[in-house]
């Protein structure tokens, strides 16, 4: 008796269990472009550069399969100019990672069904401003020399 009341109650835990996680994978579906931008977003983890470093901007061609994951080879499209050569490999890794650990996305059927091969430019800036702020000009408050 004590036995079939402890197999129900695993049941019913289990079943509840199901229906959380499956309610949870409807919410973390993507189905809008801003969400899909948010999601890369939020996995994107710029690489460690030394104090002072400017940092830069990077802009990745790539395209999405319905089902989230990457169809062909992300292409590194523009990088800032003022960056160097160690700057810009750091950069690379970083945003071929980031695809790696976000990709698959999961993808509504609407949205894979809308982005599925087609090319999509993404940037990621970095750009690191120095604390510094520029000096203010006072035209408005000139001093009179009497």
């Amino acid at each position: 008796m004590l036995a079939r009341r402890t197999l129900w109650l695993a049941a019913a835990v289990a079943g509840l269990l199901c229906c959380v996680s499956l309610a949870r994978a409807d919410q973390a579906q993507i189905n809008t472009l801003n969400e899909l931008f948010g999601a890369l977003q939020r996995c994107w983890q710029a690489p460690a550069l030394p104090r002072g470093a400017s940092g830069m901007q990077i802009t990745v061609m790539v395209s999405f399969r319905r089902d989230g994951s990457i169809f062909g080879k992300p292409k590194i499209t523009f990088e800032s100019d003022e960056a160097g050569d160690d700057q810009r490999l750091a950069y690379r890794v970083a945003v071929m990672e980031t695809l790696q650990r976000c990709t698959p996305l999961p993808l509504t059927e609407s949205l894979g069904g809308a982005i599925a091969g087609r090319p999509m430019t993404l940037r990621f800036d970095d750009r690191r401003h120095s604390p510094q702020r520029p000096t203010e000009k006072r035209a408005w408050l000139s001093p009179k020399i009497l």
